[in-house]
């Protein structure tokens, strides 16, 4: 009788680096850099900006960990570096709300009334009808759909609605035209011609 070698395991445990080694951290040095820097956002953030505050931290915990796995030899962090970060942080966010020019464009109702004259009782019933019947069709569509084609339909060319809604020239272009087709579309359905 042969003796057979001993089986071997074939799966391998995968070799770890070390935590710190990949810029990570342990969970409660982790918490307390993330406390940390709730307090330094707390410090630099404008109330009009309170409900971006989680987003802040995030944002600063993001970079320290960046630093950290650019700099895995660094030391503790002091106060004054956590503040300067989350100072830096929340400009940043200053800079791109700013750009962004943020419009709340979920209210369809605040699409403006057609000018009617006031003289003119039937005209003013047709108008009402036909922008009530355009506020239906443009709750049907897509949220991309309808934001761009809100847009366009209170007078934004398509260069300020693509800078507006922070997209691509060219894709808001498509979603204008392809919400208008299906807004034509819909408001045939009404009984509505163009």
């Amino acid at each position: 009788m042969t003796m057979s070698a001993p089986r071997r395991n074939l799966y391998v445990e995968p070799r770890h680096r070390p935590a710190q080694a990949m810029g990570s951290l342990p969970a409660d040095v982790s918490e307390q850099l993330r406390k940390d820097l709730a307090r330094a956002v707390a410090r630099v953030c404008p109330p009009s900006l309170a409900d971006r505050r989680d987003d802040l931290v995030q944002t600063a915990m993001m970079r320290v960990m960046e630093l950290r796995r650019r700099e895995p030899d660094r030391g503790p962090l002091s106060p004054a570096y956590l503040y300067r970060v989350a100072y830096t942080a929340l400009v940043d966010e200053l800079r791109n709300v700013s750009r962004r020019r943020e419009v709340h464009l979920e209210e369809v109702d605040s699409l403006p009334e057609p000018p009617v004259a006031p003289s003119d009782p039937e005209k003013a019933a047709g108008g009402s009808q036909i922008a009530q019947a355009v506020r239906d069709c443009l709750r049907k569509l897509v949220q991309d759909r309808r934001l761009a084609v809100t847009l366009y339909l209170q007078g934004h060319s398509v260069p300020e609605s693509a800078r507006l809604l922070g997209w691509e020239d060219k894709r808001t272009e498509n979603l204008i035209y392809r919400g208008l087709a299906a807004l034509r579309l819909c408001l045939s359905t009404k009984g509505f011609e163009p």
